[in-house]
């Protein structure tokens, strides 16, 4: 296996420092559109299956050529999703396996964007599915934590823990603290205003995918090793859109806990038109409003730090048990600032984000998943994923994962 990551920032660099401890690959390029990045990524991390290289996201033809002149065999997605069709189609023409942790972008409903859904995220990709299908290759598409972890753990709950399931509910929360800063976001600014204040999804049997108002929706979610009670709201995000694909839940939702102060925050941008994509001629230099917000927030990858606290991401799950009882767990992932920090170098959030991507690689590369076409994590067999998430190093990734039995 030759692997591309694309995207030397929090994420990327994350995956890499999880991959190097494994050796289920040839070589690893890392690449980005500042070649300083990754230049400095492989002489920090030293290991000699790491190349660094160049590459704009931006270009298809530019990413297939990279692929071609390293005889890239798969590809892992870790810049924003705003480049998600460019790096999907450059493998699509090199013939390379794709990976993502964000799909293709979402544009809401021109009339009513609160109640019906418009270009839903992933629609894009989806579209090819009948051409990668045809083609042997395979697009893996949400392999990130949300999405990817939780879809594992949907696959997870309908084969081994319930015979029907009324709600897949993923739940994520944090106790995380920044000291020194006021506002500063653990996770890409960018990502985090388009999955905030587009309208959320929700997917229910027999209406399927509607929207609502963000941020619609409140609830207290108690999360479990110490994190406690975090109010959660409605977020747009992937797993509303493949659960349903691949799963028989009745209804499918993402609440996530942003707290009151970043929803404000959120609010304020929205307000002031910070959050739009659309370049703005400022001075004579054209720019995004929301890249100039990006560039005045410090960068995630290095707030570790700085950082305490811990971060979970979960799927609560109710229904009826194997055993014809009604059931409601909580399938989950608890992932520790300082520990990360301690073994990887890498924040807690942008950790647990790239090591499930990085675990799809080895199962692809040993051949305990395969497939082709455009696949979500929940087309895959669940089990091989969690054991090797769990078991200890090195045989495994050592980082175990939990299930809470909830209140009914």
């Amino acid at each position: 296996m030759k692997i591309l990551i694309i995207g030397a920032g929090g994420v990327g660099s994350a995956a890499v420092r999880i991959a190097v401890r494994r050796d289920f690959f040839d070589s690893l390029v890392v690449a980005d559109y500042d070649p300083a990045r990754p230049t400095a990524l492989v002489e920090a991390v030293g290991d000699p299956r790491l190349v660094a290289a160049q590459v704009d996201a931006s270009d298809s033809s530019s990413v297939a050529s990279l692929i071609r002149s390293h005889e890239i065999t798969h590809v892992l997605n870790a810049v924003d999703p705003r480049f998600v069709m460019p790096i999907f189609d450059g493998c699509f023409e090199a013939g390379a396996t794709y990976l993502d942790m964000a799909m293709s972008l979402s544009h809401p409903h021109p009339t009513s964007p609160h109640e019906q859904t418009g270009v839903k995220l992933g629609d894009e990709q989806f579209a090819a599915a009948a051409a990668w299908e045809a083609a042997g290759q395979l697009a893996l598409v949400g392999m990130g934590v949300e999405p990817g972890l939780s879809d594992v753990f949907a696959r997870y709950a309908e084969d081994e823990l319930f015979s029907e399931i009324d709600e897949l509910g993923v739940r994520d929360g944090a106790n995380l603290v920044v000291a020194g800063y006021d506002f500063a976001p653990s996770f890409s600014i960018w990502t985090t205003i388009e999955e905030c204040l587009n309208p959320p999804v929700i997917y229910e049997e027999g209406r399927g995918w509607y929207t609502t108002a963000p941020f619609s929706e409140p609830e207290v979610f108690d999360f479990p090793e110490g994190i406690g009670p975090v109010e959660c709201v409605n977020v747009e995000h992937e797993e509303v859109l493949l659960m349903p694909r691949w799963t028989k839940a009745k209804r499918v939702n993402f609440k996530y806990g942003l707290g009151n102060e970043f929803i404000e925050v959120l609010k304020t941008l929205h307000m002031l038109g910070l959050d739009s994509t659309a370049p703005l001629t400022v001075k004579g230099v054209s720019v995004a409003p929301r890249d100039v917000v990006a560039a005045a927030l410090p960068d995630p990858a290095t707030l570790g730090d700085r950082m305490s606290g811990k971060t979970c991401a979960g799927l609560w799950v109710r229904g009826t048990g194997k055993d014809g009882q009604p059931r409601s767990t909580y399938l989950y992932h608890v992932v520790d600032n300082e520990q990360t920090m301690a073994e990887y170098s890498s924040q807690a959030v942008v950790w647990q984000t790239a090591i499930n991507p990085v675990i799809a690689l080895e199962l692809l590369a040993t051949g305990a998943w395969s497939g082709a076409g455009v696949l979500g994590p929940e087309a895959f067999p669940a089990g091989p994923f969690l054991s090797l998430l769990a078991a200890d190093a090195p045989s495994g990734y050592g980082s175990p994962w939990g299930l809470q039995e909830k209140e009914l």
